[in-house]
């Protein structure tokens, strides 16, 4: 096959255009995203319960739930929480199970769960993670909060109309009401309850079908209609009728508004009311295609005068950014790539050689979206690494071809037998390649899922770029080679040639001689170097960080008060944090380009905390869009710093969190669970825990997530209740009516679903001497005060339960300044020492980690068996090779040096280790073999030629000077753009690229002093010499 396609006068050229048009087609429709899709493993079961307790939520919820799902196919873990009015259960599926026949036998458990209360809302089942956020629309304008969700609701069903858009949201407004509010003394004048009102109101408040007509013509349909939907059709409604014709309106006791139902579900946007539209893609969309649909539906939407649409939260130019930044670098390393080649070929020679990275890719790209694979930032970075690696197998053969012409071969002969000669050799270095790359494709974790996709990538480009190397490769050369034949060299090339031997043979060659001259001293000293790289990581001096900050553009500040904290108090802390942010953005635009703002936007949601799992008057979220990441010269950190300092200590604040909506895998830098039935004893635990944390610098945003409720009234009927003719559903249903509210009615108006809800007036209802003065009506119509009827008993639960597989439990989270701190150190500290401490004073209680520890221990432990497995996958197809034990050891031991490499690239960067890193790690064992190879085939074949192993070994260096410094070479120029990067979205990337680049050039040395020197001993001490035999043979 090799001959016939450098023989055929249009094989190799109708096979290269073939890689290319079918990358050049395919390209346009691949697929971009920030991170590659990581698989949804949660299902989520949801249930409203009105008016309960986190306590009765627990027990009438969460337990029922627990109990039913326990022992469901491939659960991995169950947690449910229980907050004030609901429960969230949360099923995780074991990896690699299958996440459809998972939620169906959920739903199937769930509808057979039958004794949920009566006045718990239906459950809502739904897959996690099946959307993704791409940007959000800020409507602002009127003052009129009615009219300014009208036209957003209008606004929100055009969108949801795109076909781009799989769905739309909109935060901003809680449910719309007409809110019927009755003042108490109204219902006493009248002898009456809420929830008789409410019954009158239900009466006379009617739209429903009533029957038909059935005529010999036609059947004609009845329908009641009188249901009132506005503001006066209620006022008007008469609730009272008497025989003497007089009548009482609902407009004369009650106080009738259009409003929402929550004060504190609002957002301001840059000071002003607004409806926030959060727009979602799909996992298969493309993010740039949705946020330029977008851009252009908001561009071209006519606004009524006084609105204003504003795009904000853009989590889709994170993409672009770093798309472009990734391309800029693959460009660059392309060059340096061809230039390094022709320093030692010729201008068409190394443009040839050099062709085949884009065949390569484009030939990839078209294999791609067949392994579900998409354009990102992790599959970006693999076709990054291989701008070097692909150029491996084409240098051999191109530097083997070079050789043999002129050893006086002609072209096309030198071309052909060059290419089988060495095909072997880079068979096997393939398949050692191969063998390191597919094992680390089944690394788990959720990191796992995220860098498993760079050896996909590689794998791919890899056998594409071997197809081309030997089908497409030696053609092109012959003809280049024939050229040059008929062309004199350069003086340059003359020159640079002549100063190569001269380094070969004067420098590198005695260097060479005495390493292997001095084999025990140079093993020793590769020796100690190894053990100062492992003493690095296991002493501190290079820490450990699972995943490298990601640079966004937009800050939030999360604010959590006690749970009964008045909305005024929450606006006032939140008014302070905009101001600081603001003068903080007075202080870092001088040094942002043109002196523009830092700081674009600022958005306050009211009534929502994620951290806190909580909702009400008591939670905001203060968010900054910053400047473009490809534009600002402050990192998220300078600023999240000078926020935090300008804010300084607030009082009566339980936690107050700086911190960067997520992006990629991952959690929080410090999470911990303690588990355990007693709830106080837990509170207890975790605030010891938090202070020991807290004692370290560096140490921030220190929180836990059982916090008290708010203070609550039990109230236990007296025995007299039976006489006066009142049960306890009697009691509680005006209790309900009057202090909860009733839902009256619902009606759809204006794209809008309107809830009637009455209840008693804001003044009647907001003190606890207001239970004093409150009247219940009994069966005879007699009004009867509460005191009479019940006793009250206050107490304070809990905001929120959390539970896990059926344990009560506390999760302890915050977050670590790495410039004085390292989370996996404070976890190994908190295990050694204070955790078992902990535990000993605190029976019963367990202690879990979680977050960015537990999911790098799990992928870091696969990416060790994996590799495990992997080399010795190598190690026995190097033994098949070479038809022995201890050839294939010597080939390997260049793998340590690759890791001394990484180690001190490390610190020579300023860097941490990360997940990136151990991943270019393991990359780069299944690479730095390849040089080693050649090295042992070198010297095996001049040992059967009867040379002495000293000498072989010292000419073996020599003769793979070339092919070895060029396939190095080559490589870390291809990574030489980005391990120089400077851009803060490049700094995900650099420890990967650290790796490869300062691990392969240490590698590089291994293979030419290590390799030999090693080689010699094992023959020092007759390892060789049946080896040595079957050559002979």
């Amino acid at each position: 096959m090799i001959a016939w396609c450098a023989r055929h006068p249009t094989a190799a050229n109708l096979l290269m255009a073939i890689f290319i048009i079918l990358g050049v087609v395919t390209l346009p429709g691949l697929q971009r995203e920030t991170f590659p899709e990581i698989k949804s493993d949660k299902v989520e079961v949801k249930i409203l319960y009105p008016g309960a307790t986190a306590e009765e939520a627990e027990d009438a919820l969460c337990r029922r739930l627990e109990d039913g799902l326990e022992g469901i196919t491939d659960l991995d873990e169950l947690r449910c929480d229980a907050r004030e009015g609901m429960a969230t259960l949360t099923a995780v599926m074991r990896e690699g199970a299958n996440m459809m026949r998972f939620l169906d036998d959920i739903n199937a458990e769930v509808d057979a769960i039958d004794d949920f209360p009566d006045s718990a809302e239906r459950p809502v089942i739904q897959e996690l993670a099946r959307t993704q956020q791409v940007i959000s629309i800020a409507v602002t304008g009127p003052d009129d909060a009615v009219a300014l969700k009208a036209y957003a609701e209008q606004l929100k069903d055009r969108l949801q109309s795109l076909s781009a858009v799989a769905e739309v949201t909109m935060d901003g407004f809680s449910e719309h009401q007409i809110r019927i509010e009755i003042p108490a003394w109204r219902l006493r004048q009248y002898g009456l309850s809420a929830v008789d009102i409410a019954n009158a109101v239900q009466r006379r408040s009617v739209s429903q079908p009533v029957g038909r007509l059935e005529g010999g013509s036609e059947d004609l349909l009845l329908r009641l209609d009188d249901q009132r939907k506005g503001v006066e059709d209620f006022e008007n409604l008469v609730v009272i009728s008497g025989q003497s014709g007089a009548s009482l309106r609902l407009g004369e006791i009650a106080k009738i508004t259009d409003r929402f139902d929550r004060d504190e579900d609002k957002i301001l946007f840059d000071g002003k009311r607004a409806a926030i539209l959060n727009i979602f893609k799909t996992r298969a969309q493309d993010i740039l295609k949705v946020r330029q649909s977008i851009v252009e539906f908001v561009r071209q939407e006519p606004t009524p005068q006084g609105i204003t649409l504003t795009l904000s939260q853009d989590r889709s130019s994170v993409v672009q950014d770093r798309l472009n930044m990734l391309v800029s670098n693959g460009i660059q390393g392309l060059i340096l790539v061809f230039l390094v080649l022709w320093l030692f070929f010729s201008l068409r020679y190394s443009f040839w050689v050099t062709m085949g990275l884009p065949v390569s890719f484009l030939g990839a790209f078209f294999l791609l979206p067949l392994v579900g694979v998409s354009i990102n930032m992790i599959s970006m970075v693999g076709l990054l690494i291989g701008v070097g690696l692909l150029m491996d197998d084409a240098i051999v053969i191109a530097e083997n071809i070079a050789a043999r012409m002129d050893r006086g071969e002609s072209p096309l002969q030198a071309a052909i037998k060059g290419s089988k000669q060495v095909f072997p050799g880079v068979i096997s270095s393939f398949a050692t390649t191969i063998l390191v790359f597919g094992s680390l494709v089944f690394i788990t974790g959720e990191m796992g899922q995220i860098l498993r996709v760079i050896p996909l990538v590689l794998i791919l480009v890899l056998s594409v770029s071997l197809l081309e190397a030997f089908i497409i490769l030696p053609h092109h050369l012959s003809h280049a080679l024939e050229h040059m034949a008929q062309r004199q060299n350069h003086p340059w090339r003359d020159a640079f040639e002549r100063r190569f031997a001269h380094f070969r043979d004067h420098q590198f060659g005695p260097l060479l001689d005495r390493a292997i001259n001095e084999r025990y001293l140079t093993i020793g000293l590769v020796g100690m170097l190894l053990l100062f790289a492992l003493a690095m990581p296991a002493g501190g001096l290079l820490k450990f960080v699972p995943f490298p900050d990601l640079d966004g553009d937009v800050v939030e500040a999360r604010l959590l008060l006690p749970q009964g904290t008045p909305l005024s108090r929450t606006e006032s802390l939140v008014e302070h944090l905009q101001q600081a942010a603001q003068r903080v953005n007075a202080r870092l635009k001088t040094a942002q380009p043109g002196g523009v703002d830092l700081i674009q936007h600022i958005s306050v949601i009211f009534g929502q905390n994620p951290d806190a799992y909580e909702s009400g008057p008591h939670v905001a979220r203060v968010i900054t869009d910053l400047l473009g990441a490809e534009i600002r010269n402050t990192n998220l950190d300078q600023f999240t710093s000078a926020w935090r300092q300008e804010v300084g200590e607030l009082a009566d604040v339980i936690a107050l969190k700086f911190t960067e909506p997520t992006l990629g895998p991952g959690g929080r830098a410090i999470d911990m669970r303690l588990r355990g039935p007693d709830l106080n004893q837990l509170k207890q635990a975790s605030t010891e825990l938090q202070q020991w944390l807290g004692g370290y610098a560096g140490v921030l945003d220190l929180s836990d997530d059982l916090r008290p409720g708010k203070r609550e009234f039990r109230l236990h009927l007296k025995p007299a209740a039976g006489v006066l003719g009142l049960d306890a559903r009697a009691v509680a249903e005006q209790l309900r009516g009057a202090f909860q509210g009733i839902t009256v009615d619902e009606f759809p108006a204006d794209a809008e679903r309107y809830v009637v809800d009455l209840r008693l007036s804001a003044a009647d209802r907001d003190s606890a001497e207001d239970l004093d003065d409150f009247t219940l009506v009994g069966s005879n119509g007699v009004l009867i005060p509460l005191s009479v009827v019940v006793d009250l008993q206050p107490v304070r639960g809990w905001a929120r339960i959390h539970r896990v597989d059926g344990e009560r439990a506390v999760t302890i989270q915050g977050d670590v300044d790495r410039r004085f701190a390292n989370a996996q150190e404070l976890m190994s500290l908190a295990k050694a020492g204070f955790i078992p401490k902990l535990l000993a004073d605190y029976p019963g209680i367990t202690f879990d980690p979680q977050g960015q520890g537990k999911e790098s221990a799990k992928t870091g432990q696969s990416i060790m068996r994996n590799v495990l497995l992997g080399m010795i996958g190598v190690y026995m197809l190097l033994a098949l090779q070479f038809r022995g034990y201890m050839a294939p050891l010597t080939v390997m031991l260049v793998i340590p040096t690759a890791f001394i490499g990484v180690v001190f690239g490390h610190l020579v960067m300023g860097l941490d280790l990360t997940m990136p890193s151990i991943v270019g790690m393991a990359s780069l064992f299944g690479v730095v073999v390849n040089d080693s190879i050649l090295m042992v085939v070198f010297i095996r074949e001049q040992r059967a030629a009867g040379i002495p192993t000293m000498v072989a070994a010292k000419e073996a260096g020599r003769a793979r000077l070339r092919p070895i410094l060029l396939t190095s070479i080559t490589t870390v120029a291809g990574l030489m753009p980005l391990l120089l990067e400077r851009s803060l979205q490049a700094q995900i990337l650099i420890p990967l690229a650290t790796s490869l680049a300062f691990g392969l050039a240490v590698a590089t040395l291994g293979a030419l002093f290590v390799v030999p020197s090693v080689y010699c001993i094992l023959d020092d001490h007759g390892k060789l010499e049946r080896l040595h035999g079957e050559q002979d043979a």
